[in-house]
Formats: C-alpha cells, structure tokens, sequence
C-alpha cells in the first residue's frame, strides 16, 4: 500500500527542487528526507529522481508521480477546509474563473446549480483572459474555468475539459437600428454595421465563414474582447451583435433589444476546465450534473 507520508516527502522536495531546500521547509534533516524518498522509489520499484551535476532532477516517472501528487494533496487540503467550513458553519469557497469572452448571462445560468446546493456556498468569481485564468488553474487558485473552448492541446497545463452545452448564435440590435435595415433576414445584414466578438473568441471564425458561405458583407464597426462591453454598445446602438440565443429572450425584454434572426449551423459551446478528471468539488459537480441533464442548452 502506498505511504502517504513518504509521498509527501518526495512532494516537497520535487516542489522545493532539492533535498536541502526541502529540508528547510519540512524541518527535517536532509538525510531523513533522502532515506524516505529512497524508500518510496524501493517500494514503488522505480526512480524518481536522476542526478544532473550536483543536483536533482524529476524523471519521466517522476513527473507523473509528481502530477498524481499535486491532486492528492490538494484535494486532502479541500477537504480540510470543507469541514472546518460545515463544523464553523462558514460558507464553503467556490473559485470561478471567467473567461472574458463567455457572456456575463451565460455564466450566471451555468453556475446557477451551484447556488442551490444543502450546504451553504461562497462563489468568488475572477474574470480575465483564457490562458491567464489557465494559470490560476494550474495552481489551485481556482476551482473551475469557465470558457467558449476546451482546453488548447499547446498548453502546458494538465487539466480536463468538460462540455457543459451550447447554444445557437443571434443577430440583434437596438429598436432604432432594427427599423432602419431593409429586406428580410439575412439579408437586411449585407452592409450594416456589425460588431464582432475579438480574435479570441471562437465563434468568431465561425461567424465570418457564415457571412461568406451567405455572401454578406456587413460593415465591421467594432471587435471587442469582453463580451458585456460589445453588448453595452449594441445597446446603444452601435451596431447589430451576435449574441447565444439562449440569453436572447433576455436581451429582448430587459434591453429592449430587437431579434434579426440565427447564423444558422453556426453554435457556441461552453466548457467547464478543471484540473481533474473526476470531479470532486460538490458546486462544480452540481454544474456538470445540470448540463449532463440538459445536454443542448439551446
């Protein structure tokens, strides 16, 4: 049976870099911390670490140990904090990242399980770019990250992407610009001014190949990163913007927003990341648990 002590020693001294550095921070003897680890490779029957010059390094077996190491612990320290919260009655933490891209609208709706949970919730949400919420992941900062894609392939972040459902995408606009296009829908898009989510976004590409397999060539008036500052300039009357139908009701009757018509084929799918494969946290099981039910959201 693996010994959790002797894992935890080889943890620390993987994160310290060094047996010595580990020593200082465990309070140990750096001899007591290299007969452990020497231990753990003799029962696991394969070595950790290699020596490189006069210091230590992770073989390939190594970082996987190292991997598998880093969610024990971390889910030993969420459970830890998870009863101190149910014994003091505090509301248990729920680290969200955001990606800026994805709807304020959507958002709510995704986490929206996760407020209704028997024991009681503290969400903290962090909003920001996708690779910059990526790095919170990696290390434990957040629970989840909420995104329009799966994790890139390129990132060096060991995390598992879980679909949570997706919508259709919209065209809408302010009363005013609304009555001011001519034709039937779509083409009453050929030449008026749009805005587009930015190059971050990934129904953007989708987007543009829908004007071109249709022939249109709306006036591109404005791109935008965040996805409430594109709205808040529809709103104004900026121009026409894609929006998910799923919050289009929404649009319509509490912005007044006028509804043109769906780039039909065209989706968004929204992702919930996390940095483990089974999940564990009870408010993001709840979310994974809702979407599963729902399967297309729109």
């Amino acid at each position: 049976m693996l010994n959790y002590k002797q894992l935890h020693h080889f943890w620390t001294v993987a994160r310290a870099g060094g047996i010595v550095r580990g020593a200082e921070r465990s309070g140990l003897a750096p001899q007591t911390l290299s007969g452990q680890i020497a231990t753990l490779e003799t029962d696991l029957g394969v070595s950790l670490f290699k020596r490189q010059g006069r210091g230590l390094v992770l073989t390939e077996t190594g970082r996987m140990v190292l991997d598998y190491a880093e969610e024990i612990f971390r889910l030993g320290s969420e459970l830890e904090e998870a009863l101190q919260s149910r014994a003091t009655g505090r509301a248990v933490p729920f680290r969200v990242g955001i990606a800026d891209v994805v709807p304020k609208a959507i958002a709510w709706l995704l986490l929206a399980p996760s407020m209704d949970l028997p024991e009681p919730m503290r969400i903290v949400c962090r909003e920001g770019k996708f690779d910059a919420l990526l790095g919170e992941l990696a290390i434990h900062k957040l629970d989840v990250v909420l995104a329009d894609s799966p994790l890139p392939p390129n990132m060096d972040v060991r995390g598992f992407s879980h679909a949570l459902g997706e919508s259709t995408i919209g065209f809408y606009a302010s009363p005013a610009l609304a009555a001011g296009l001519e034709g039937a829908f779509p083409g009453r898009l050929e030449g008026a001014p749009l805005l587009l989510p930015g190059t971050e976004a990934s129904v953007r590409g989708p987007l543009l190949r829908w004007f071109e397999t249709a022939g249109l060539r709306p006036r591109i008036v404005g791109e935008f990163d965040d996805s409430a500052l594109m709205r808040a300039f529809a709103e104004a009357g900026a121009g026409i913007f894609p929006s998910a139908s799923l919050v289009g009701d929404q649009l319509c009757r509490q912005a007044g927003m006028v509804h043109l018509g769906n780039a039909e084929g065209v989706t968004e799918t929204y992702y919930a990341i996390s940095v483990e494969r089974r999940l564990t946290h009870p408010a993001v099981r709840a979310i994974s648990e809702a979407a599963r039910s729902k399967q297309k959201l729109v």
